[in-house]
């Protein structure tokens, strides 16, 4: 004859379906609330990488547009820049030329700084620095060259009129720069001379002044805080300057 065996208590008996039922729900629930937030952070990171792309061809076309008006060549010229965002101002900037008496020459040329966000681009003695939070470089060389015995230095000088600096706000903006095809050109005598170039992005001047032989030093020469690069190239040389006029129109809404 067979025994039947007790029930073993310590075997828990299985789930109900409505538990089971529950369980599922809650895991698509939390699955759910992961995928939402994966594609939210996603989405601002693609708002952030299509707001950069856009600052970036913004400051891509305004160096090329300085570069332009700020560049060597003959005759008169006109640019205008067009600008959907962001400032544009006239700073003082000064260059110095200097000998071991002193300043020989210098000139208040002024720099033009658009700025958009973190994002700058500065035209100022005849170069074009683009920056941001990362790093600062030359996008357009200086025209300042060492050749043998010799130094050329061409340095467009502008003649601001209109606003000191403009925004876009609302409106679409037309900076328009007007080249004279005039300029002033002297030779100095040959001297052991020293360049100084006035700059709130000194990093950038100096591996470009490096890159064309010179040894450079930072000084303040007139105490307000920015500092100038001194440029200094290995012997005596006669300097050849050229000073362009360069007429400044800022304006908004064209």
């Amino acid at each position: 004859m067979s025994r039947r065996r007790a029930p073993d208590s310590t075997v828990p008996a299985p789930p109900r379906a409505p538990d089971r039922a529950q369980a599922a729900v809650v895991g698509v629930a939390i699955l759910l609330g992961l995928t939402v937030l994966a594609v939210g952070g996603l989405t601002a990171t693609a708002g952030s990488i299509v707001e950069d792309g856009a600052a970036s061809a913004a400051s891509t076309r305004v160096a090329d547009d300085l570069e332009t008006a700020l560049g060597p060549g003959a005759g008169d010229r006109e640019t205008t820049v067009e600008l959907a965002s962001g400032t544009i101002e006239v700073v003082n900037r000064t260059v110095w030329l200097l000998d071991d008496d002193g300043v020989v020459w210098a000139a208040h040329a002024g720099a033009i700084v658009y700025a958009d966000g973190d994002t700058r681009v500065t035209g100022f003695a005849g170069a074009v620095v683009r920056s941001d939070p990362r790093r600062s470089r030359l996008s357009a060389p200086s025209r300042i060259a060492p050749a043998e015995d010799r130094l050329y230095v061409g340095v467009p000088v502008l003649n601001a009129s209109g606003a000191d600096g403009v925004s876009t706000g609302n409106h679409r903006l037309a900076v328009t720069l007007e080249t004279d095809g005039d300029a002033a050109r002297q030779r100095l005598p040959i001297a052991d001379y020293r360049l100084g170039i006035e700059t709130s992005t000194p990093a950038a001047w100096e591996r470009h002044l490096r890159d064309r032989g010179a040894t450079t030093t930072r000084r303040d020469f007139d105490g307000d805080g920015v500092p100038s690069v001194v440029a200094s190239f290995e012997g005596e040389r006669a300097v050849h300057l050229v000073v362009h006029d360069v007429r400044l129109e800022l304006a908004v809404g064209r």
